[in-house]
């Protein structure tokens, strides 16, 4: 594979390119060219040299450029003379184009420039109609000119063109070349002038179109601050046709393009410039948006990639743009990177490369991958000068393939405009040089016994205090002896390294420097130009690129910075400890990236699954803040757009149905009060895993949460069965601090459970869906520390139900065709949906089906002999016997299917259970023993013994009597146990404490008139409870002497459950929202206003919804901090009262 170019212009202007495959720097053959800035593509480079004109380099190849140049020869026929060049006055003219509308005679052809020439002369194209034949002369004929032409000769051709064509051909390969306008060089009643002088460049575009012919979009700044585009720039044609001028707000300083879409510039003022609307059909783009600098001082450089953007500060900061791409040009935010530079460029593959503000070395961003674009540090480009070709001597015979029109300007510091702040380029005098030589040559031979001399010492300490930053004094040239070198045999002569302009004074004070003429070669391939220009266009490499001249060891890893002062102090003392310093500032801060395609269900009509790019962009280092984003991009209407989410606004990962794919719901706090959360789907398992695992790990270690949830948590489950788990600040009650339901943080546990019940002490317990008790062990997805510590394998049996639906008919019975208005014969619980035996899957591609379709005897209302139900229509109440009004019938089937995870849940044999409730306490409270109470699946009122923060599974279980079947329990704070039994009948447990564990006996409570309860939920001194009508119920008169109450009194409908905790607190799970009918059920509620005098509370506070079937808040059991009430009186200062401070 032949290798690419890095080029590179040192402060003196000459021109370097360094080959991948290579290990030396190869100076310009055209020695007398001076260029200020270089930008290149995959098989050219333009520069700006210092007459502020624009230079081409195209390397060689053994495949010419030719350009093919052609006309038509336009004629009518008339019968005297038969086809003559004599034409209508309306026809079109003689020589033209193609299409007639301009006209071209032969001598009109110029070549753009004498980097051209003619291959030939004019020949006619023969094969222009598709015929090998010259007899014909390659005409084409017509009945007119705007019609057809054939390669047929008609009776009625009354007109005929041919094809002219000449080729020329590029002849400056290899070398340097000016680019002229070709306008300039047409006769002046026809051309303008050319633009103005330039003093930027950048090239890029190449990638926008997918045709063979690579065209590049060429840029340029002028003196003036206008930007040029130079059109036609193409393989064939390197020097492109015309500048064509595009209108900016404000004058640019610097511009730079990416191979993509991407054009970004600098302002004089520091401010930054983005060209939008750039594609293959408007490659000028079509207007420019604003973007802020990211610091106050400006920005002065910036350098464009594929998806990336990196800019450098007036004060030499590197920062890195977030949120870069094609669908999003602005980008989002800046990263500060660490190292200082005067200028960066980006390569074909986000390669980046720079100048180092102080040593002005070439410096390569190691790490940088498609995955990790920030890369980890800055690697120096180690690169010796290759002598055979860097000199300075006109006379060795190399020649400069261009013109200068005018005279140099000198080196490219001396081309800089005032305006733009000098970097400090280390200044090569007499003095500095010989002082550095006599340093790194002060080492005698091998074999000699000749002793150090102080001088060098000396020498060595002035170098270390410099590259340190101390304040120096101004010291003299060192003398160096001749016995220092071989006894004083080489020969001595004066050199004078630079011109020193300044005063007479400074000028005696200088001294010229004397040393052996041997040492200049060693001295040269040792030490490199000081650089002004980079460019890695043309340079294209990737992070498994074996490169000779790239250091990559981890001393090679500094800071630009420190580098220089690090590699003359020999990285002892305090200076070593700075360069560690800097060099774990340089590595402070990455930017990672995580791309992959997924499914997206579009927001809007028609609504549907659309394939969608999605990326996450995350910040690493330390100390970096968390501010990773996710990045949806899509085409709507053949427009790139895009939307994101700031992972650390993310609010909950929810994994949901949907049919055959494996979706993933992002709720953040403005889509949960718009309750439309963003949907994400993939078709493989693993591929969901993998996405959920690292959007899980990034949400919670944006928040710090890396511990496993706090024993303060709030549990929840979902319609899916999925655990999501909620870590609350200690003051979640708290008026002046309260967090508002919808931007409440839920992460998921792994798992799969029907509910979860907790409490403050760490106990945790869950029943699945085929009704097994577990307990919680710790660990949270997203948290890789926990690793496979404590987990457990969980598997889970569901039921999927269907509906057979009939309808009654005089003449055959019972069948399946119903009404028009009738639901599906097959379909789910409301008929709303068709589900059929072939057509119902399981919940999620994790579940497997364990059994067949069979017919379900224990639905709700009871059934015949056959599994039926029967009502008057679909819409009324079913019971399982025929009457004459029975018009409809249905039965239900059943079908299991069964799931397997990994979480750290430990079983609970053997008794299955239907309820579980834990005693809620106070955070610093100490049990011995922590209540447990259950209901199994026959209905029977269990506790468990045994059961504390150590041993939260418990020993055994203690059956307590009843005389009917329970279906709900729960204990609260004074261990109130209350119960509802299957019928509907309200129970309170009477004489429980913690020595008599199990009570005394069954207290019968009233039921509120004409309502069924079906849960309830104790916590210090409250009841609630929910009715099968989803009505929500307070049980009032609640006493230390009465505890049963004494009346229901209804607080709100529209309540799935309800969860006090150990304060109090009220949260629910709601049916629907209001003003949003069309969410599925099941959104998480908070009860605000509850107070120990207003125990009912005020207003509901909606969350996270649709699809969240259970709710504890009963772990949560810190006080909140409750502000003393304000004095009516005026403030004052604190006063003893009864011997202590008080202050109203």
């Amino acid at each position: 594979m032949p290798g690419s170019l890095l080029w590179a212009v040192d402060v003196y202007g000459r021109v370097f390119s360094l080959c991948t495959t290579g290990g030396r720097w190869k100076r310009s053959k055209d020695v007398l060219l001076e260029l200020k800035r270089v930008t290149a593509a995959e098989q050219c480079c333009w520069g700006i040299g210092c007459d502020h004109q624009v230079y081409l380099n195209v390397l060689p190849s053994d495949v010419p450029i030719r350009h093919q140049e052609e006309t038509y020869e336009n004629q009518r026929w008339n019968p005297v003379e038969g086809y003559t060049d004599t034409l209508l006055p309306t026809d079109r003219w003689q020589w033209t184009d193609e299409s007639g509308q301009k006209p071209q005679p032969l001598h009109s052809f110029h070549l753009p420039s004498d980097n051209w020439e003619w291959e030939g002369d004019w020949f006619v194209d023969d094969e222009s109609c598709g015929r090998e034949s010259t007899a014909t002369g390659g005409w084409e004929y017509a009945v007119d000119f705007p019609a057809t032409f054939t390669k047929e000769k008609k009776w009625n051709s009354c007109v005929r063109r041919r094809r002219w064509l000449r080729y020329r051909r590029y002849k400056a390969r290899g070398s340097w070349a000016k680019v002229s306008d070709f306008r300039s060089r047409v006769p002046l009643d026809r051309g303008r002038p050319p633009p103005e002088p330039f003093t930027d460049i950048s090239c890029g575009g190449w990638d926008i179109s997918d045709s063979p012919e690579k065209r590049i979009c060429l840029w340029a700044v002028s003196q003036q601050g206008k930007v040029w585009f130079r059109t036609g720039v193409q393989q064939q044609n390197p020097e492109g046709t015309a500048w064509e001028h595009v209108p900016v707000p404000r004058e640019v300083s610097q511009i730079s393009a990416g191979p993509g879409d991407l054009l970004w510039a600098v302002l004089w003022d520091g401010q930054l410039l983005v060209r939008t609307g750039i594609n293959r059909d408007c490659p000028k783009g079509a207007s420019w948006v604003t973007v802020d600098p990211p610091s106050k001082v400006g920005a002065i450089h910036i350098a464009v990639g594929v998806n990336v953007v990196w800019v450098v500060t007036k004060d030499n900061k590197v920062w890195f743009r977030r949120g870069v791409n094609s669908h999003n040009s602005s980008g989002l935010g800046w990263i500060s990177i660490g190292g200082e530079m005067v200028m960066i460029s980006v390569g074909p593959n986000d390669q980046v490369w720079g100048v180092g503000s102080e040593d002005r070395t070439v410096y390569f961003r190691h790490g940088v991958t498609p995955t990790e674009v920030t890369g980890k540090a800055w690697v120096p480009v180690c690169a010796q000068l290759d002598r055979g070709h860097a000199t300075n001597r006109p006379s060795d015979g190399c020649l400069f393939g261009g013109q200068l029109t005018g005279p140099s300007q000198g080196s490219v510091l001396s081309c800089d405009d005032s305006d733009v702040p000098r970097q400090h380029i280390p200044k090569i005098t007499s003095d500095s040089f010989i002082s550095a030589l006599v340093a790194d040559c002060s080492a005698p031979p091998e074999g000699s016994t000749t002793t150090p001399n102080p001088t060098s010492l000396e020498v060595d300490q002035e170098v270390l205090k410099e590259a340190a930053g101390e304040d120096d004094a101004p010291s003299q040239a060192p003398v160096l002896p001749s016995s220092q070198l071989n006894g004083g045999e080489l020969p001595w002569s004066n050199v004078d390294l630079e011109e020193m302009k300044a005063t007479p004074a400074s000028t005696a004070q200088s001294s010229v420097a004397t040393y052996p003429m041997e040492l200049e070669a060693i001295v040269e391939q040792e030490e490199g130009p000081p650089w002004a220009s980079i460019t890695g266009g043309g340079c294209e490499i990737d992070s498994s690129s074996s490169i000779s001249w790239l250091e990559t060891t981890e001393e090679g890893l500094l800071s630009p910075s420190i580098a220089p002062a690090l590699s003359a102090a020999g990285a002892q003392g305090p200076l070593a400890e700075r360069a560690l310093r800097e060099k774990e500032k340089t590595m402070e801060k990455s930017v990672s990236v995580r791309k992959g395609v997924m499914s997206w269900w579009r927001d809007w009509q028609p609504q549907q699954w659309e394939e969608v790019g999605v990326t996450l962009e995350q910040v690493r280092g330390v100390g970096a803040s968390r501010d990773d984003i996710l990045y949806i991009f899509y085409t709507h209407n053949e427009e790139r757009k895009y939307l994101y989410a700031v992972i650390r606004e993310v609010t909950a990962l929810v994994p949901v149905f949907w049919e055959s794919l494996y979706a993933l719901a992002v709720y953040t706090a403005e889509r949960t009060r718009q309750r439309w959360p963003i949907l994400l789907a993939t078709e493989s398992h693993q591929d969901f895993e993998n996405w959920l695992s690292l959007l899980s790990e990034s949400c919670c270690e944006s928040r710090a949460l890396r511990d496993p949830p706090s024993k303060q948590a709030m549990w929840a489950v979902t319609s899916k069965g999925d655990i999501m788990v909620h870590d609350p600040s200690p003051s979640l009650e708290a008026p002046a601090q309260y967090l508002p339901c919808d931007q409440m943080f839920w992460r998921q546990v792994p798992g799969h459970l029907l509910c979860v019940e907790s409490n403050s002490l760490g106990v945790v317990w869950g029943i699945g869906y085929d009704h097994t008790a577990w307990v919680y062990t710790g660990g949270c997805r997203g948290n890789q520390a926990q690793g496979e510590i404590n987990q457990h394998s969980l598997t889970d049996v569901r039921n999927v139900y269907i509906y057979e639906n009939q309808r009654w008919n005089p003449v055959t019975g019972y069948t399946d065709k119903g009404l028009p208005t009738d639901r599906y014969m097959w379909s789910d619980a409301v008929g709303l949906k068709e589900c059929t035996k072939e057509n119902t899957r399981p919940p999620s591609p994790q579940w497997t089906w364990v059994s067949d379709w069979a017919i379900d005897f224990s639905t709700p209302g009871g059934t015949d002999k056959e599994g039926w139900q029967y009502a008057a229509d679909f819409p009324v109440t079913f019971h399982g016997y025929k009457t004459m009004k029975d018009f409809v019938r249905r039965r239900r089937w059943v079908r299991k299917c069964k799931i397997t995870l990994m979480g750290h849940w430990q079983k609970v044999p053997p008794i299955p259970l239907i309820d579980v409730t834990i005693l809620p306490c106070l955070a610093q409270s100490s049990l011995e023993q922590v209540p447990v109470w259950a209901i199994s699946e026959k209905g029977d009122v269990l506790c468990r013994l045994g059961v504390n923060a150590h041993n939260p599974a418990g020993s055994s279980w203690l059956h307590v009597g009843t005389d009917q079947p329970f279906k709900s329990i729960c204990i609260g704070g004074g261990h109130q146990v209350w119960a509802i039994a299957r019928d509907g009948a309200v129970f309170y447990r009477g004489s429980v404490s913690s020595q008599n564990p199990a009570g005394e006996c069954w207290y019968h409570i009233p039921s509120p008139p004409r309502q069924t309860l079906r849960q309830v939920s104790v916590g210090r001194t409250s009841v609630y409870a929910v009715d099968e009508n989803s009505n929500l119920w307070y049980r009032q008169g609640l006493t230390p002497s009465y505890p049963q109450g004494s009346t229901w009194e209804l607080i709100s409908s529209n309540v799935c459950r309800v969860s006090v905790g150990p304060l109090d607190q009220v949260w629910i799970i709601a049916d629907k929202v209001p003003s949003f009918p069309s969410e599925s059920s099941g959104t998480v509620c908070h009860r605000l206003g509850v107070r120990p005098m207003q125990p009912k509370g005020l207003s509901w506070d909606f969350g996270i919804g649709g699809g969240w079937e259970h709710l504890s808040v009963r772990g949560n059991s810190t006080e909140a901090q409750r502000a003393a009430p304000r004095s009516p009186l005026p403030g004052r200062n604190q006063a003893q009262v009864n011997g202590n401070a008080a202050g109203c």
